[in-house]
Parts: C-alpha cells; sequence; structure tokens
C-alpha cells in the first residue's frame, strides 16, 4: 500500500516528458540523465496492422511490482533519483506507452541502470496490452 502510481492516463506526452527533465535541474549533483521511451508500434500480424494497444494492470499489484523493481535497482546502482510512467488505455501506434529515466552523478551507471530498470518491468510488471488492429480487432500482446 502507498506505493508511488506509475500510471497514467492515455499516451505519454512530450510535454509531459520535457517538464519532467527540466524539474531535475535544480539538482546540480546530477551529472547524467538516461531516458527510455517505449513506443506503440504498429506491427503487422497475420496480414493486419496494429492501430492501437489498449494496457490494462492490477494497479495495486503492478504499483506494488514497480516499487519492488525501483528498490532492486537503488541498491545496485548509484543513482540519483528514478522515474517509471506507464500508460493504461489506448495507446495509438507512434505514440509513448513507457517512459523511465534515470539521473546519477556519473554517466555510466546510467546506461546500466536503465537497461536493467526497463528489462525487469517487461519482465516482470503485471501489465497487460491487447492489440487493437486497423479493422478494430484485438489480440492480447506477447511481449518480445
Amino acid at each position: 500500500m502507498g506505493h508511488k502510481n506509475v500510471f497514467i492516463e492515455g499516451a505519454i506526452s512530450s510535454d509531459f516528458i520535457g517538464n519532467s527533465i527540466a524539474k531535475h535541474q535544480t539538482k546540480t549533483s546530477i551529472g547524467a540523465h538516461n531516458i527510455f521511451l517505449g513506443q506503440v508500434r504498429a506491427d503487422e500480424i497475420d496480414g493486419k496492422m496494429v492501430a492501437a494497444i489498449d494496457y490494462t494492470a492490477y494497479e495495486e499489484m503492478a504499483n506494488a511490482k514497480f516499487h519492488e523493481i525501483r528498490e532492486a535497482t537503488f541498491a545496485q546502482f548509484e543513482l540519483t533519483c528514478m522515474h517509471i510512467y506507464h500508460s493504461l488505455g489506448t495507446v495509438k501506434a507512434g505514440e509513448i506507452c513507457l517512459f523511465v529515466f534515470v539521473s546519477s552523478p556519473r554517466r555510466k551507471v546510467v546506461y546500466e541502470a536503465l537497461e536493467f530498470v526497463v528489462e525487469q518491468i517487461k519482465a516482470h510488471a503485471p501489465v497487460y496490452g491487447k492489440e487493437v488492429f486497423e479493422d478494430e480487432t484485438h489480440q492480447w500482446k506477447v511481449n518480445s
């Protein structure tokens, strides 16, 4: 209970991403940031194009898992801060659905930490995507 809510309704806007970066300019011990942006791909599956992904999650359980991933990352890497945001609801092809932002005094740390966090999210976060095709049919997405 009481874990930070990582979820944002709909796509994550470039304004939101830009503002998140700008807020860190007062934290002058930071020497490097690294950012991962997950974007919805217009995959072709069985001759049909993905138009959007509809994301759902058991929010309380998912937020607890994201918190666990955060804690594991802070234990392993010298980070100043970390932010994770994931979309819920419909995100169209070309829009951003995952925004992970790590900061550290040193640049090498942010590369390793970011890869670790993103891989942990992909492997363990209970967030589910339903691919919505241009013909409005849909199927559950398989993470690759």
